[in-house]
């Protein structure tokens, strides 16, 4: 397993996917599979969302703790940091994703966490700066890290796009666009989405609870994928497109100008719905648009980010 030291390590998180709700929180359930593939011992403390389940998580936390011994404790996100942070968790590194720092509410708690942890990390650079007019995560007493979650490359792949529309029961002759988010989330901003699709007469297809297994199958049934958010703290939607080898038009938050910035056939800029839709009705006309996404996918795989995951745990381990 790469010669990694074995790390007995404990994530603590709100957001793993149930049978119920599939895509909840898959990026983290994809990096606990990585690190157990490179031969950590990895176990969960998962608990439900809601504000009244974090002080009763923090107390079964303390508990546990109390019972089993790990090397170190990994919460993603900053109210399930303070969980772990109550229960006395050490050494704990927390991964902040975005919404955690940019939200009025709870982005100041994020901030204040920092001054209890060993380890702050984020899940993309951008968390550590302003973005979308909100503040960052300003270094603390903790160390600091970029711990990305990755992209799945075995579930992200290239599929033939006439198959993947056959399997969806959509028009093989159809002007698919792919907004990849939860329209409900005002920072995504469906609306715009919506407004490039219109100018491009084209059909915008929206994903809720669409099963892991099923995702790539709508990235490949489209024409391109439109990412028209806010801010990000990572964004692993450009990639999983990319991972498809299908263009993305993107703003520039998060990863995105990192991934996807210097692919040809995609655009990461801020958002102009004229600009947007002439690129997308190009795309859209052309019937089967592919990019040549280059390293980046391979880059920021899912194994790889859990690689880079266990040497901070190795490297906060040994006191650097």
């Amino acid at each position: 397993h790469l010669g990694w030291p074995r790390v007995r390590a404990l994530i603590v998180t709100n957001l793993y996917p149930s049978s119920e709700r599939p895509r909840l929180g898959r990026f983290v359930a994809d990096q606990v599979d990585a690190m157990r593939g490179l031969g950590a011992d990895v176990e969960v403390f998962g608990f439900e969302l809601g504000a009244g389940a974090y002080l009763p998580a923090a107390r079964r936390l303390r508990a546990q703790l109390r019972q089993q011994s790990f090397d170190v404790v990994h919460a993603h996100y900053g109210l399930c940091g303070w969980v772990a942070a109550l229960a006395g968790a050490r050494p704990l590194v927390v991964t902040f994703h975005g919404t955690d720092v940019r939200h009025s509410l709870v982005g100041p708690s994020s901030r204040l966490l920092t001054r209890r942890l060993d380890l702050a990390a984020g899940a993309s650079r951008s968390i550590f700066g302003p973005e979308g007019g909100r503040r960052g995560l300003p270094p603390g007493r903790a160390a600091i890290a970029v711990l990305p979650c990755g992209v799945d490359t075995r579930r992200f792949h290239p599929i033939d796009r006439a198959e993947a529309r056959r399997r969806l029961r959509l028009d093989p002759e159809g002007r698919y666009l792919l907004f990849p988010a939860n329209p409900d989330r005002a920072v995504k901003r469906h609306d715009r989405a919506a407004e490039v699709a219109g100018l491009a007469d084209a059909e915008l297809l929206v994903t809720r609870e669409v099963s892991p297994k099923e995702m790539p199958l709508w990235v490949n049934a489209a024409g391109a994928v439109l990412v028209t958010s806010e801010s990000e703290g990572f964004g692993l939607a450009p990639l999983e497109a990319l991972a498809c080898e299908v263009p993305v038009l993107a703003t520039p938050v998060g990863a995105a100008p990192l991934v996807a910035g210097a692919v040809d056939g995609c655009l990461v800029a801020p958002f102009d719905a004229s600009v947007w839709s002439r690129l997308a009705h190009r795309h859209l006309d052309a019937g089967d648009p592919r990019v040549e996404p280059g390293a980046m996918p391979a880059l920021f795989s899912a194994e790889r980010m859990a690689e880079r995951v266990l040497s901070a745990y190795a490297g906060l381990l040994a006191g650097g």
